[in-house]
């Protein structure tokens, strides 16, 4: 009897702990979730932000400034995914790690850095070209404000 129990209740536990141990990004509500840096509530797609860690944990920004600052005292090697608001396609999150970044005055960004990410390189020199401001690799990036 104990048998035909066990068996079910190894299956849902195994089913449990698979689930909840995906390691994948969870959409961002906007206008609902909040910065996990500056407390703001996410509302602007084109310039959101998030991270997974390894273990599975969420954290979503409202700028990707606050992903940079939010980042300053943790290790990358902790992260699974660092992702960023393409800014080209409004709520598609691209790989902050081969995205281009451009910061550009015409360009406002929730927390005033000016500060945009592109899947493509092409797009971010296009709109350098059309209003002005400097590109940037994730590495250059981070260089840059943690300059300041």
């Amino acid at each position: 009897m104990k048998s035909k129990l066990l068996k079910p209740l190894i299956g849902v536990v195994i089913l449990l702990v698979s689930i909840s141990c995906k390691v994948e990004p969870e959409a961002i509500e906007y206008g609902k979730d909040q910065c996990s840096f500056c407390k703001m509530n996410i509302v602007d797609k084109t310039h959101s932000a998030q991270y997974v860690t390894k273990k599975g944990k969420q954290f979503k920004f409202d700028a990707i400034e606050c992903l940079i600052n939010d980042l300053t005292d943790k290790s990358e090697d902790e992260m699974a995914l660092i992702l960023t608001a393409d800014y080209g396609n409004p709520g598609e999150m691209i790989d902050a790690k081969t995205a281009t970044f451009l910061i550009c005055k015409e360009i406002k960004s929730p927390m005033g850095a000016n500060l945009s990410s592109f899947s493509s390189k092409n797009k971010a020199e296009e709109l350098q070209q059309k209003y002005t401001g400097e590109i940037y690799s994730w590495e250059t990036l981070k260089q840059k404000l943690s300059d300041k």
